[in-house]
């Protein structure tokens, strides 16, 4: 092992260090990282779930500006005619169109699956960003409970009913968004909808993300030969609204070393765009670089764990099983 790979690795046992823009710096000038070559997704296909702020917004801004044509997919129609203007303006091209739809409600991502395959030829990439804490627990239109079907079921929905699209493709690509905050809890699979104890909404969020790159996993698994990579990313600790309202105390505490959101989708924009990342797959990220799915051995997924959540999570989705084992 080299002594950049030595020195990664110690970086990343500090957390602290690893997850500020401390940690992105040093690895940025350890690995001399090159940034992404212009156009290089000129002609694509990519969609951005939760497109409007934070992440979500920095991610649509560096795919467009990398030639990208973008789907923007979010609830609010003001908001996404909001960015969709910003970005013509930009760019000075219309290649960004709108799909309303929340990612909690079942019928809402089936609507928006059957207008895309209506519209869209073929879809490169698929960026799974949106997200949200709810500090009651309540359900969605489809009695699954919100943080549950927001980060995982809706989600799920989506990538199942795309996938002809995402054939279509030559090396088409699935990113999903997780949290630093899935390593400090263990998946319930009992308990999914977080019925069972006293609800805490930062919680339920970390172990939906927990379920989400969960699934990423089954889904390299059960598709090794598709010609779509699955892997997840984590941004780090990155200055958002959602950070600022949901911990406000952290926010207020790490501000001066959280990493801008330009900083926290940058290997998000890698997955999508660099040649040698559609080598992998399966994988969860941080800046460039495979990390351990677990940090804690109490919270580890068996192989047998992931399968039983695979099947749980189409059987709430009320979809075939778009990829049975075996």
């Amino acid at each position: 092992m080299g002594i950049r790979a030595i020195a990664d690795q110690i970086l990343e046992l500090t957390v602290f260090a690893s997850f500020t823009r401390i940690g992105y710096a040093a690895r940025r000038r350890m690995f001399g990282w090159e940034d992404p070559t212009p156009g290089a997704l000129a002609g694509r296909a990519a969609l951005v779930t939760g497109p409007t702020s934070g992440l979500g917004r920095a991610t649509t801004d560096e795919l467009a500006a990398l030639g990208a044509r973008v789907i923007l997919v979010g609830r609010s129609e003001e908001r996404l005619t909001e960015v969709r203007n910003a970005l013509r303006a930009r760019h000075g091209a219309d290649r960004f169109p709108m799909i309303v739809a929340d990612m909690r409600s079942l019928t809402s991502v089936r609507a928006a699956v059957a207008e895309i395959l209506a519209s869209e030829p073929r879809l490169d990439v698929i960026v799974d960003n949106a997200g949200a804490i709810f500090p009651q627990r309540s359900m969605g239109p489809d009695g699954i409970e919100s943080t549950f079907a927001t980060l995982v079921v809706g989600p799920f929905v989506l990538v199942s009913g795309l996938l002809p699209l995402l054939r279509v493709a030559e090396a088409a690509r699935v990113v999903a968004v997780t949290s630093g905050g899935m390593y400090t809890q263990r998946l319930d699979l009992e308990d999914l909808q977080s019925s069972e104890e006293p609800y805490s909404g930062a919680r339920a969020y970390a172990r939906a993300k927990r379920a989400q790159v969960a699934l990423v996993r089954e889904w390299a698994r059960r598709l090794p030969a598709s010609g779509i990579t699955f892997n997840a990313m984590h941004p780090g600790w990155a200055d958002t609204p959602g950070l600022a309202d949901q911990i406000p105390g952290f926010y207020r505490l790490m501000r001066p070393l959280l990493r801008t959101p330009e900083q926290g989708v940058d290997t998000l924009v890698w997955l999508t765009s660099a040649h040698e990342a559609s080598a992998s797959s399966g994988g969860l990220f941080l800046d460039r670089r495979t990390r351990p799915f677990d940090r804690v051995p109490a919270t580890r997924l068996k192989a047998a764990d992931r399968r039983r959540l695979w099947k749980a999570v189409v059987d709430l989705s009320g979809v075939p099983d778009p990829a049975p084992d075996g």
